[in-house]
């Protein structure tokens, strides 16, 4: 059997609150960190050289020997996908915009047409774009005056973007580009100016600048600048455009500033941040409608506010708080008020007429189904865009008439190799908490599959900042369950699926609770007679590759395998670096563990790095991006170095990292379903279905 790589120990002790902790794989850490998310190649030779080993291990391993059946999922998965799809037109003015793929390709192709119907025109083909190497499309905006493109691209990976021009008329780019920006692209009504957002030395958005199209970048106006390094900024604009939206903010705390795009001048402050309130706005007749949690309405209201006075004070409320009704976004139109709500785990959505007031709700039967809004260009219309889907039902999109309640099916999500709703089975049950509390479980597998207690299991979890993950349809996923398997989405605090107070209960010093309710849901898949310990194979990416960390830590047995997807295991060394860009606004959601030793403490307690511990872990693969800047490769690193130095199983231990990738991954489509295909094999195998 080929030797796993084993990463040298170097001396490195750190002092902390009195306490003194070695960690003898610092090293990982480049010190020119920065550099290597723009330039990979100056990553320094040890390192580089200790990753490649780990690639080159996984490889020889594992990837070589399973590639027949990576292959052939990856096959499967991409048969439902139609390869040549265009998605549905949205209307502005006299054109209607739409994007749609080619067969063969990875990447969107950008395209219009005329509003009532006419002759196809290419915006922008990304695939032409692209090259060889890595491309992540940050998207285009058409300016007001429907000539020219902005659109912007990534090519590391690191989310330095390059916001480029073309021209509508030509087809090709002006020459004119903003370089590294972290993102924007609102433009100025008359379609001479644009505002961006870019990144401090440590890849925070900070700053919002103005471009005026045909002076140089360095000429750029500074519009606004946070420097708290705490607070991130953001750009965009109300859906009647009357106003520029500068929103800078933490995990819990927002501020909003905004711009007259009649009246440009300096940003004016709605209400000044109050610590633990959050808000944003819409705009419609000189009134701002603002979502916020204000006044104790931890599950959100909707409030009102003049716009020559939208201070605090002048907040009037007009949808009220409900407890357990949490209010995720709003959209404002001419006549209507619309809110995508969740109560018990599942959306609706609530129109509300302006003129009578009156409200009604678009309701869905199924047990567990996702649902989204789709904002659009208008302001000045009676339509709303949704879409539906659920883990048996293809997505669907529908355009509702809000004048007559109608609705319009668009288009259906269509699986060329085929697929039978009726041969699934989708169940929502509830898991027991250590604290009692009920954990929402949705499951989806193939109908008549015994349930005899021996069926495998892929449980995925999440739980953090808030994000609930959707009951939706995965053609991916039927590459599992189709083979016998369960997949079962655990729905744990630390999520809103049951409102803020099931986000609250599972951040800062709740954190523990995400990591029991996800064993909770384990058990009690066992306990209902689904599946063993030792069948089911743990999933999780980024905070949910740290509850990955943690559970393998706390229950080893239970796990068949864990899939670990840029993991974010290094909580503590992280959280105590606040020269990395994350580490300042992540302090509300975990703690801040430099100034707090109760916080340090706790965080120590359950870092999956810092609890290592001699004992056996089950098949373990961590997946990993060199430029990325949201998880760094050195956490997942450092995780796996320990792992293989201290446990004390035979068990595969895996590291993949993606030496042109960030923190999505490979670029492209197909690229993505090589990656989801390949974690699918490693499930499969810890199952004895490899």
């Amino acid at each position: 059997m080929p030797k796993p790589p084993v990463a040298e120990r170097r001396p490195h002790d750190v002092t902390h609150h009195g306490v003194i902790r070695s960690d003898p794989y610092h090293w990982l850490r480049a010190d020119n960190w920065q550099q290597v998310m723009q330039e990979p190649e100056t990553l320094p030779a040890d390192i580089r050289d200790y990753i490649e080993a780990e690639n080159a291990f996984f490889a020889e391993e594992f990837e070589t020997p399973k590639a027949e059946l990576t292959e052939k999922i990856y096959r499967e998965i991409r048969g439902r996908i139609k390869e040549d799809d265009t998605g549905v037109p949205t209307v502005d003015g006299p054109w209607a915009y739409n994007s749609r793929m080619e067969e063969g390709q990875q990447y969107p192709i950008l395209i219009r047409t005329p509003r009532d119907g006419g002759e196809e025109q290419i915006l922008l083909d990304c695939n032409a774009e692209a090259g060889e190497g890595y491309f992540g499309f940050g998207g285009g905006d058409h300016d007001p005056s429907h000539r020219l493109l902005a659109w912007s691209a990534d090519r590391r990976g690191s989310e330095y973007y390059t916001l480029q021009f073309r021209d509508l008329e030509t087809g090709k780019d002006t020459g004119e580009t903003i370089k590294d920006i972290a993102g924007g692209g609102v433009w100025s009504p008359d379609s001479k100016a644009i505002y961006y957002t870019e990144y401090d030395e440590s890849h925070r958005p900070w700053r919002v600048r103005k471009h005026v199209m045909g002076t140089p970048q360095a000429d750029d106006e500074i519009v606004f600048e946070e420097l708290d390094p705490g607070f991130f900024v953001g750009v965009d604009e109300t859906l009647s455009h009357s106003h520029v939206v500068i929103n800078t903010h933490d995990h819990q705390t927002s501020e909003v500033w905004v711009i007259d795009q009649k009246k440009p001048g300096k940003p004016v402050c709605i209400s000044p941040r109050v610590t633990d309130r959050e808000y944003d706005i819409e705009e419609r007749d000189g009134v701002f409608y603002i979502l916020t949690n204000a006044d104790g309405a931890e599950d959100s209201k909707i409030v009102t506010a003049p716009v020559a006075t939208p201070g605090a004070e002048n907040w009037t409320d007009l949808a009220p708080h409900t407890p357990g009704v949490l209010i995720l976004d709003i959209i404002v139109i001419r006549d209507h008020l619309i809110r995508l709500e969740r109560s018990e785990g599942l959306p609706r959505i609530v129109v509300r007429e302006f003129e009578t007031g009156r409200e009604w709700t678009v309701k869905f039967d199924e047990e567990a189904y996702s649902l989204g809004m789709s904002e659009g260009f208008e302001f000045d219309t009676t339509t709303l865009r949704f879409s539906y889907s659920s883990p048996t039902t293809p997505s669907r999109v529908y355009d509702l008439d809000l004048a007559t309640g109608e609705r319009t099916l668009l288009k259906e999500q269509e699986v060329p190799s085929g697929h039978n709703p009726e041969d699934y089975e989708t169940k929502r049950i509830f898991a027991e908490a250590p604290d009692g509390e009920q954990v929402p479980v949705t499951l989806l597998y193939r109908r008549g599959l015994p349930l005899d207690g021996t069926a495998p299991v892929l449980l995925y979890g999440y739980g953090a900042y808030g994000i609930a993950l959707p009951a939706n349809f995965s053609v991916s996923k039927l590459s599992l369950v189709d083979r016998g398997v369960i997949y079962a989405t655990a729905h744990i605090r630390g999520g809103m699926e049951k409102g803020y107070a099931w986000y609250r209960n599972g951040r800062r010093d709740k954190k523990p609770n995400s990591f029991t309710d996800f064993i909770a849901a384990a058990e009690a898949l066992i306990a209902a007679g689904y599946t063993a310990p030792g069948r089911i194979v743990a999933e999780g990416g980024s905070a949910g590759g740290m509850l990955m960390g943690a559970i393998a830590n706390l229950r080893p047995e239970l796990w068949a395998g864990v899939i670990a997807e840029v993991p974010f295991v290094d909580v503590l060394n992280t959280m105590l670096d606040d020269t990395l860009p994350l580490t300042p606004p992540e302090w509300p959601e975990w703690g801040n563990p430099i100034t707090s030793k109760d916080d340090f403490e706790r965080i120590a307690a359950y870092a999956p790095y810092e609890q290592v511990a001699a004992k056996d872990y089950p098949p373990i693969l961590a997946l990993a991006g060199l430029t990325d800047p949201r998880v760094t490769y050195w956490e997942p690193a450092k995780w796996v170095a320990k792992l293989r130095a201290t446990k004390t199983d035979a068990n595969a231990l895996y590291l993949k990292t993606h030496m042109d990738a960030g923190h999505g991954g490979a670029s492209g489509r197909f690229e993505q379903l090589k990656e989801t295909a390949l974690s699918y094999s490693f499930a499969l195998d810890c199952v004895g279905l490899g």
